[in-house]
């Protein structure tokens, strides 16, 4: 009974962040044309779009490698393959469904269970995979504002010297939990769940597959913007971790609108139309067209357990 309510209360979470942030963006851009728009995108050359392609094949690849990592922690031997399915299609379905690394268990427990995982293994891989997540963001957030301390005036009106002490203080974190595999702290305990700290060979993979997938993802859209005006890399970068950090808090279904209005309100030196186009790049790419597949792969999942299941019932 209370899991219902939690659930409903974060719907209903998710979908007052959709409509604020689609009221935000309607002021924003509503003196925009869709011709506007659609120049925009018109001007992103061949070889750009196939760098933002390029782009999201190593996104998707990344977050592959976060179930290989997990799958390695608990021990198990489960085909690359399987795994790169089974992880595109939850992140696929999360990322448009929302809270992207806190949801798709079902799907995971589905498959892993056909790999004969346990329910507690299954959980453990969740959890791990996002913290995976969260670790990257961590350290890939620390990088950046120590790299760019001035980056932080574009979310938010603080001094430049305040964003190295939030940069070294998340490195900070990282190293902890770094020297917590090192020297074998005492595991965590929620209920049932016992999650002890990976061998450093696993800490390492983590700390490249985490912010693999966040530079993958936040290069689709500096691959989609102009040249002209472009404040760089590093500074999408920035914004990106920004907005994609409060679509998660907000548990808007694929950070709609939050992604919007952030990447506008931090990038004024660029047209509203060439940002965007940017955006609809992004979410073309990164989320509808795996989407789109995703369905297909669940519903080819299901038919050969189905066949599965009919050829060992029609066993003597």
């Amino acid at each position: 009974m209370m899991k219902k309510k939690s659930d409903l209360i974060w719907t209903l979470v998710g979908l007052g962040a959709v409509v604020l942030s689609c009221y935000l963006l309607y002021h924003e851009v509503r003196n925009i044309s869709l011709d506007e728009i659609a120049e925009s995108l018109k001007a992103i050359s061949g070889h750009n779009w196939a760098m933002a392609a390029a782009a999201t094949l190593g996104a998707y690849c990344a977050l592959a490698w976060y179930d290989r990592i997990a799958v390695a922690h608990l021990g198990k031997h489960i085909s690359w393959w399987f795994i790169t399915l089974c992880s595109f299609t939850t992140y696929a379905l999360a990322h448009n469904i929302g809270a992207s690394v806190f949801s798709g268990a079902l799907v995971r427990y589905r498959a892993y269970r056909s790999k004969n995982l346990s329910a507690q293994e299954i959980g453990i891989l969740i959890v791990f995979c996002s913290f995976t997540f969260i670790l990257g963001a961590i350290l890939a957030g620390g990088c950046v504002l120590i790299a760019r301390p001035q980056l932080i005036d574009r979310v938010t009106d603080v001094t430049p010297w305040l964003s190295v002490v939030i940069g070294l203080f998340l490195l900070a974190l990282v190293a902890l939990y770094v020297l917590g595999s090192w020297r074998q702290f005492k595991p965590w305990t929620y209920g049932k769940l016992r999650l002890e700290y990976p061998r450093l060979g696993i800490v390492f993979r983590q700390l490249l597959a985490g912010p693999l997938e966040l530079a993958c993802a936040a290069a689709i859209i500096y691959f989609a913007l102009p040249e002209a005006n472009n404040p760089g890399y590093l500074v999408v970068l920035g914004v990106f971790l920004a907005s994609f950090s409060l679509a998660l808090l907000s548990h808007a279904p694929g950070g709609l609108g939050v992604l919007e209005v952030t990447f506008l309100a931090a990038m004024p030196e660029l047209p509203k139309a060439d940002v965007l186009a940017a955006l609809i790049v992004f979410r073309g790419l990164y989320l509808l067209l795996p989407f789109a597949l995703s369905l297909f792969i669940v519903l080819g999942f299901e038919w050969s357990q189905w066949r599965q299941k009919r050829q060992a019932d029609a066993a003597p």
